[in-house]
C-alpha cells in the first residue's frame, strides 16, 4: 500500500485490502491521510471518480475510531438528495468496518427513522444544509444535546455549495453548530477541478486557525480523453444520431432543460432504443428506478439534466453524450469525467449540436479546456440578505437572541464577510422597524410580521435560501409520477386532438382531472404523446467563455475534432464576422433588419452594464455575446453614446421583479437589495476590457 496507508486504523486497513479487494490506495486516497489524520482542514481534488469520498472518510473513519470521538461526531453534507441516498449503503458499509454507523436525514426520510436517529444517533450522518437548518429550528430536537460531540465535517462537492447563495447558508449552519459544540470543527472539502484552491479553501474556513491544506496529488498518466463535436441542427436528428451510433453500449447523455431531456426521451423509445430519463421534477422513486435499471443495464441510455454531473452512481459507462453546450468549463469536465472509469478505458464526450450558437459555444468550451483552463469558484457577493434569513432562524433556534450577543452564533466578522459586516447594523434596524423581530430588552424575537410572511407550515421558508416556484403534484391513482408548473399543464392542454397529454418521465399521461386549490393533477397512461414546458433560467455565460467563443469565430482552433457537419456549420458561422479579430476587439455588424448589433463577447453581465451605458443607443435586446443597437450605428457612434462617468447604480433600472430570486429580500432595506443584485449583476473588469477595446465593423460603416 502507498504512503500513509500504516496510519490507518487497523480495522480499517484490514478490511480496505480484505473486504474491499483493493491493492493500492488512489493517489488523492493516500496523500489525504496524514493532514486528515493530524487535523488538518483540507480541500481535496481530484478528477470525477478520483476516489474523493474514500479520500475524506476513510482518515475521518480513523480519528473517529483511534480517538473515540462519540457519536454524533461527524456530519457528511451534499448538495442533493439523490447523491445522500446513493452514498448512503456504500458510507453504512465503510462505518461498519470498525464498528460504527452511518444514518441518514433529509426530507424524503419518515419521522419514525428520524426519532430513531435521534434517540441512537449515529456516528456519521449524511444530510443537507436545509435538513440541518430544520433541525436547528425544530422543537422536536435538542439541538444542544444532538450536536455536542461533533468533531468533523465533510463537505462534498463543494464547489457546487460555493457558487451560490447556498454555500453561505452552509457556512452560517457550520458557525452555529460549532458554537453548540464548543470547538472548531475539522472542515475537509471534496471537489473536482477549480480553478482558485486557495481560494475555495479560504472561504470553506472562515476565522480558521488550524493549519489549512488543498491536497491536489497529480492523477498519474491518463490517457487523452476523446472528445469530438457535430452539428445535428434539430433535437429529432439528435435522437437519429444516438440510436444510430454505439450499439450495445451504456450511454449517458446530458441536456440542459427537464422539456428537452422529456423530448430526447420520448423520440428515442419511438426509435426503440431502451432509454430511462432522471430530473428533479420527476418522484423519487421514478428516478431511483431510472438510475438503477440504467446502472443493471448494458446496451441502454439514460437522459439526464445536470443532476448527474455530481457524483451519483450509475454503474460504468461507455459514452457521454452532450446535447448542445453546458455553461461552464467546469460543467463539461464534471460531465467528461462521467466516462472512463473502468481499467482500459477511456474518457469521452461526443458534442451533438442542434443550434449554430451551442455549436460556437461548444468549440469557445473545448478551446479553454485545451488550454488548461477551469473557472475560478466565485461565491456570490454581498450575502446581507443571508444576514437577516440567519437572525431569524437564530431567533426561531433559540427563542430570543442577544440583539448584541448574535455574532457569537455567527461569527465577529459575520461568515457572510466583511462587506456584509459593514451592514448588519442596517438590517437589524430594519428587522425590528419593520416587525420580522422584535427587541425586547436587548433580545430580538420573532416578530408579527415574520409569523404572518413566513410562519406557514412552520416556517419551512426559513430552511433553504434559495426560491422554488410552485409546483403541481402528478398522481397516478396513488404513484407519484413527478412535478410539473402551470407551464407545463398550459401546455398539455394547447392540443387540438383529443384530450389533454403530460409527457413526463418519457411517457405520455393523459390528464384526468386538475385539482388547482391542492396543487394536484390526476393522470393516467396513454401511448398518445404528451407535452411539457418548465420554467427555465438563461444561461449565464462567463466573460472567459464568450471571449472564447469570440476566439473561435476569429479563426481560432477549438482543439477538437469536428465532424464534417460541424466544420461546415462552423464555417458558415464564422463568415458571419469578417474581419473579426482573436485579440479581444469588438464587433459591429448590420442586421437583416436593418439594426446593428454590437458583438461584444464580453458575458451576460457586462453586456446589462454596457447597455445601460448605451442609453437610448441600446434597444434592450442583449445576450451573453451581443447587444442590438437601434439602427445604422457606427464605432464613432458607440463610443460618443457610452456614459463612463454615471455610476452604475444610477443607470441600471431594476424592476422591482428583480428581486423575486433573492429570497428574504423584503427583509433588508430596498436599497440594500438594490445594491446586492448591482454587485452580483455587473462585471466591472471585463466592462473596463471592452471599453479598452477597438471595435471592428463587419459593414461598411466606418470603424476604428
Amino acid at each position: 500500500m502507498t504512503s500513509g496507508f500504516d496510519r490507518l486504523h487497523p480495522s480499517l486497513q484490514h478490511h480496505i485490502v480484505n473486504s474491499l479487494g483493493w491493492r493500492d490506495l488512489r493517489p488523492l486516497q493516500a496523500a489525504a491521510i496524514d493532514p486528515v489524520l493530524d487535523g488538518a482542514h483540507c480541500l481535496l481534488l481530484a478528477p470525477t471518480a478520483g476516489g474523493k469520498t474514500e479520500a475524506g472518510v476513510f482518515p475521518v473513519l480513523s480519528r473517529l475510531a483511534t480517538e473515540r470521538w462519540r457519536p454524533l461526531s461527524t456530519l457528511y453534507l451534499c448538495p442533493l438528495r439523490a447523491l445522500l441516498n446513493n452514498l448512503h449503503p456504500r458510507l453504512e458499509r465503510y462505518l461498519a468496518f470498525t464498528g460504527h454507523r452511518a444514518g441518514l436525514w433529509h426530507g424524503d426520510v419518515g419521522a419514525g427513522q428520524r426519532r430513531r436517529l435521534l434517540v441512537e444517533p449515529p456516528d456519521l450522518l449524511l444530510t443537507t444544509p436545509e435538513s440541518l437548518e430544520a433541525m436547528l429550528m425544530s422543537t422536536r430536537v435538542d439541538a444542544e444535546v444532538t450536536f455536542a460531540d461533533l468533531r468533523a465535517v465533510i463537505v462534498d462537492e463543494v464547489h457546487a455549495f460555493a457558487g451560490d447563495d447556498r454555500g453561505w447558508h452552509l457556512l452560517a449552519v457550520l458557525a452555529r453548530l460549532e458554537r453548540l459544540a464548543g470547538r472548531p470543527l475539522q472542515r475537509i472539502g471534496l471537489s473536482a477541478t477549480v480553478g482558485n484552491p486557495d481560494d475555495l479553501l479560504a472561504w470553506l474556513t472562515p476565522g480558521a486557525t488550524g493549519r489549512r491544506v488543498v491536497v491536489a496529488p497529480p492523477a498519474g498518466p491518463r490517457a487523452t480523453p476523446e472528445v469530438a463535436i457535430d452539428y445535428v441542427g434539430t433535437l429529432d436528428n439528435a435522437a437519429t444520431v444516438i440510436a444510430g451510433l454505439h450499439h450495445g453500449e451504456k450511454r449517458l447523455v446530458f441536456v440542459d432543460s427537464r422539456s428537452r431531456a422529456e423530448r430526447l426521451t420520448s423520440e428515442l423509445r419511438a426509435k426503440d432504443v431502451t432509454t430511462f430519463v432522471t430530473h428533479a421534477s420527476l418522484s423519487q422513486e421514478q428516478r431511483r428506478q431510472a438510475e438503477h435499471a440504467f446502472a443493471e443495464g448494458s446496451d441502454c441510455v439514460i437522459v439526464a439534466t445536470s443532476a448527474l454531473e455530481l457524483g451519483i452512481d450509475v454503474g460504468d459507462l461507455d459514452r457521454v453524450i452532450q446535447i448542445d453546450a453546458p455553461s461552464s468549463v467546469a460543467s463539461f469536465l464534471q460531465r467528461l469525467g462521467r466516462s472512463g472509469r473502468r481499467a482500459g478505458a477511456t474518457s469521452n464526450t461526443l458534442f451533438l449540436a442542434t443550434r449554430e450558437e451551442s455549436l460556437v459555444q461548444a468549440c469557445g468550451i473545448t478551446r479553454l479546456w485545451r488550454a488548461g483552463y477551469v473557472e475560478p469558484v466565485t461565491p456570490p457577493p454581498m450575502p446581507a440578505h443571508l444576514l437577516a434569513h440567519q437572525l431569524l432562524a437564530l431567533a426561531l433556534q433559540e427563542g430570543a437572541v442577544g440583539g448584541r450577543t448574535w455574532t457569537e452564533w455567527l461569527g465577529d466578522p459575520p461568515v457572510f464577510g466583511p462587506d456584509v459586516a459593514l451592514l448588519d447594523d442596517a438590517v437589524v434596524e430594519h428587522l425590528v422597524a419593520h416587525g420580522y423581530l422584535h427587541a425586547d430588552g436587548g433580545m430580538l424575537s420573532i416578530g408579527r410580521q415574520a409569523d404572518l410572511e413566513l410562519g406557514r407550515r412552520n416556517f419551512i421558508d426559513l430552511t433553504s435560501v434559495f426560491t422554488t416556484p410552485p409546483v403541481f403534484t402528478v398522481l397516478a391513482g396513488r404513484r407519484e409520477v413527478g412535478h410539473v408548473h402551470d407551464l407545463g399543464i398550459a401546455a398539455a392542454f394547447q392540443t387540438r386532438d383529443g384530450p389533454p397529454v403530460l409527457l413526463l418521465g418519457g411517457r405520455g399521461w393523459r390528464i384526468l382531472e386538475v385539482d388547482w386549490r391542492r396543487r394536484r393533477v390526476h393522470v393516467e397512461l396513454t401511448d398518445r404523446k404528451g407535452r411539457i414546458r418548465y420554467q427555465g433560467t438563461t444561461q449565464v455565460l462567463s466573460n472567459e467563455l464568450s471571449r472564447s467563443i469570440g476566439a473561435v469565430l476569429a479563426g481560432d482552433d477549438p482543439g477538437v475534432p469536428l465532424s464534417r457537419r460541424a466544420a461546415t456549420a462552423l464555417d458558415e458561422a464564422r463568415d458571419e464576422f469578417p474581419g473579426l479579430r482573436a485579440d479581444g476587439a469588438t464587433y459591429l455588424r448590420r442586421r437583416p433588419d436593418g439594426a446593428t448589433q454590437w458583438w461584444t463577447f464580453a458575458g451576460l453581465r457586462a453586456n446589462l452594464e454596457l447597455a445601460a451605458r448605451l442609453g437610448r443607443r441600446s434597444t434592450g435586446a442583449i445576450d451573453n455575446l451581443s447587444i442590438r443597437l437601434p439602427d445604422d450605428t457606427t464605432a464613432p457612434d458607440v463610443r460618443a453614446a457610452l456614459d463612463l462617468t454615471t455610476p452604475v447604480d444610477e443607470l441600471l433600472d431594476l424592476a422591482e421583479e428583480a428581486t423575486d430570486g433573492l429570497k428574504f429580500a423584503n427583509c433588508i432595506p430596498d436599497w440594500l437589495a438594490d445594491s446586492i443584485l448591482l454587485a452580483r449583476l455587473t462585471d466591472p473588469e471585463a466592462v473596463q476590457a471592452v471599453v479598452n477595446a477597438p471595435i471592428v465593423t463587419g459593414h461598411p460603416a466606418a470603424a476604428e
